[in-house]
């Protein structure tokens, strides 16, 4: 099956398209991917989306269908540039809201109206199912991690937010640790620049201590896991902080988070070798990887032997991992792990739209 799976992350780089070619034999998945593209987000998606939280509900709706259309005329145009076809598309969509607490997660992009303009059958909606179950509904890329780069300790994504997945006790775990590149890019927009490109600004920058004591000391980072992270939560819980030191310059306030983030994933990579003897080789993907300030810092925090794969791993694995978790949908096997999520039990997740016929038997 030819799975195109598309990712819009919480830190607003843009949509991600990854076209892969997946195989399974023997109960075992396989992968080979055939084309990737990142499509940057104009200013108004990127305004739209950010503030869609504080609108009314038929502003809402309307983005969701909108979005939908956006999306499909993405998949439209990409399998056209590279003379593609492909059976199925697994749409990740852009979380609005995420709160599992309430029993609430958001991801817009409307299935229905992204498969009428695509002519291509669609799973979306993926993370709705777990928290129905009282899971956390993030991160779900840890099975992907499983099955297809098992052989690594742990995988370690930073993308909006970071977060980190390994097999404890015979068992995937995954859970969020930090915000990563929602708020780099947040500080780098003071700049005048999308984001910190190589992390150059915080290369320049010196570390705020108050500041960054005052982070380490957030309640979120001490709770055990399974556990994940929103938006809102960054708004609550994290940046009224930042804020207290507007005084200070851009470039002293980026340092200061680089050094948070590292600190944070060094912790967290500590907590989960523990005493049981696992190794410490991670694979490292994510926009994150692109700072070389950020790997730097990581690298000085923690002893783990920190693995960059290629380019289109490091930039599309997530896409690459919701193409994954759609095809497993489409034959009804379960895609989502209780034991990363805390759900009640493991489920088949996302939401069909379109015409199945000739991929489901």
């Amino acid at each position: 099956m030819k799975v195109l799976g598309i990712m819009s992350g919480s830190s607003m780089d843009g949509v991600d398209l990854c076209l892969a070619a997946l195989t399974q034999e023997n109960g075992q998945w396989n992968y080979s991917i055939i084309a990737t593209q990142t499509v940057p987000f104009e200013e108004k998606w990127r305004v739209r989306l950010s503030q869609l939280r504080y609108q009314n509900s038929e502003v809402f709706v309307k983005t969701d269908v909108f979005f939908g259309r956006y999306l499909g005329e993405l998949v439209n145009k990409f399998l056209s540039e590279n003379n593609e076809t492909a059976d199925l598309v697994a749409s990740h969509g852009h979380t609005v809201f995420h709160d599992p607490q309430g029993w609430i997660t958001s991801q817009i992009g409307d299935g229905a109206t992204l498969s009428a303009v695509s002519n291509l059958p669609v799973v979306s909606d993926f993370r709705r199912a777990d928290v129905a179950l009282g899971g956390q509904g993030a991160p779900l890329v840890g099975l992907g991690d499983e099955l297809f780069f098992g052989e690594y300790d742990m995988c370690l994504n930073l993308g909006g937010f970071c977060n980190i997945s390994s097999v404890q006790n015979g068992s995937r775990v995954a859970f969020d640790i930090a915000p990563c590149n929602i708020i780099l890019n947040r500080l780098a927009r003071d700049k005048g620049k999308k984001y910190d490109d190589g992390g150059m600004i915080a290369e320049s920058g010196s570390a705020i201590y108050p500041l960054l004591n005052h982070l380490n000391e957030i309640p979120f980072y001490k709770a055990a896991y399974p556990k994940s992270l929103g938006r809102d939560w960054i708004n609550k819980e994290f940046w009224h902080i930042v804020r207290e030191y507007d005084t200070e310059s851009v470039e002293n306030k980026m340092k200061t988070l680089v050094m948070h983030i590292a600190q944070q994933i060094a912790n967290s990579i500590d907590d989960l070798v523990g005493d049981n003897g696992l190794g410490k080789r991670i694979l490292v993907t994510g926009g994150g990887v692109h700072n070389t300030c950020l790997i730097d810092h990581l690298k000085s925090e923690t002893e783990a032997e920190i693995v960059i794969p290629s380019k289109d791993i490091v930039d599309y694995k997530e896409a690459l991992v919701f193409g994954l978790l759609g095809a497993m949908r489409v034959h009804n096997q379960q895609n989502t792990q209780n034991s990363a999520t805390g759900a009640a039990a493991a489920t088949v997740a996302g939401a069909l739209n379109g015409n199945f016929s000739n991929i489901i038997s």
